[in-house]
């Protein structure tokens, strides 16, 4: 079980807004800033579980939050392109990942892609 992840972005202040906007349909709220170490905290239901910290050099990396039902994931692409990302995949079943895998992907400022899916326990 994960407890929590980070992603590393090159403008903190930009990158906690944009994740601000583009998690809410998923139910994230901005509940942890620490500017002095440029770092801050996302929390869905008990747990501040996704973190975005400043870092210079920058490797891009990938996380994907669940979403709980195929709107959620809709609504996270759509608020995430609204909020400046990039397309990197429309929302739709992945039959090549799971018949019942619907994800989207954009990528961030930083090139971070970053993915919302949800289980479709019942696509054949």
């Amino acid at each position: 079980m994960i407890a929590h992840a980070s992603l590393a972005v090159s403008d903190y202040a930009k990158a906690t807004e944009f994740y601000r906007k583009a998690l809410a349909p998923l139910g994230y709220e901005f509940t942890e800033d620490h500017p002095e170490w440029k770092a801050g905290g996302y929390k869905e239901g008990n747990n501040t579980s996704f973190w975005i910290s400043e870092k210079t050099p920058l490797t891009p990396g990938h996380v994907a939050f669940e979403a709980k039902n195929k709107e959620q994931v809709e609504s996270f692409y759509k608020e995430g392109l609204a909020a400046g990302a990039k397309d990197n995949g429309a929302p739709g079943y992945r039959k090549e990942y799971w018949p019942g895998y619907y994800a989207a992907f954009i990528h961030d400022a930083d090139g971070n892609n970053v993915e919302a899916v949800w289980f479709d326990y019942d696509a054949k």
